[in-house]
């Protein structure tokens, strides 16, 4: 059953694929139906910027666990950045 939980927010970073870095503009996460992973629905999480070609993405696959592992550690290091400033 597909879940059509799907969040976009716009992004400024940098990501690299297979030719070499490139601006991103977007991130989309969304929990879903896993296309590679082994789990039957996966958090998905798609960096891209689609205004230079469908190869400008970064895509990651991975289970509610290493979601929430990887939201703290996001969270941690927000905060211990905006501390140092």
């Amino acid at each position: 059953m597909c879940t059509t939980i799907s969040n976009t927010t716009p992004i400024a970073g940098v990501g690299k694929g297979p030719g070499g870095w490139f601006p991103l503009i977007q991130a989309t996460v969304a929990y879903d139906h896993a296309t590679h992973s082994v789990a039957e629905h996966a958090l998905l999480l798609d960096f891209t910027n689609y205004d230079i070609g469908t190869e400008a993405r970064v895509a990651l696959e991975m289970d509610l666990a290493s979601g929430k592992a990887l939201l703290e550690q996001l969270r941690g290091a927000i905060e211990a950045a905006e501390a140092s400033v």
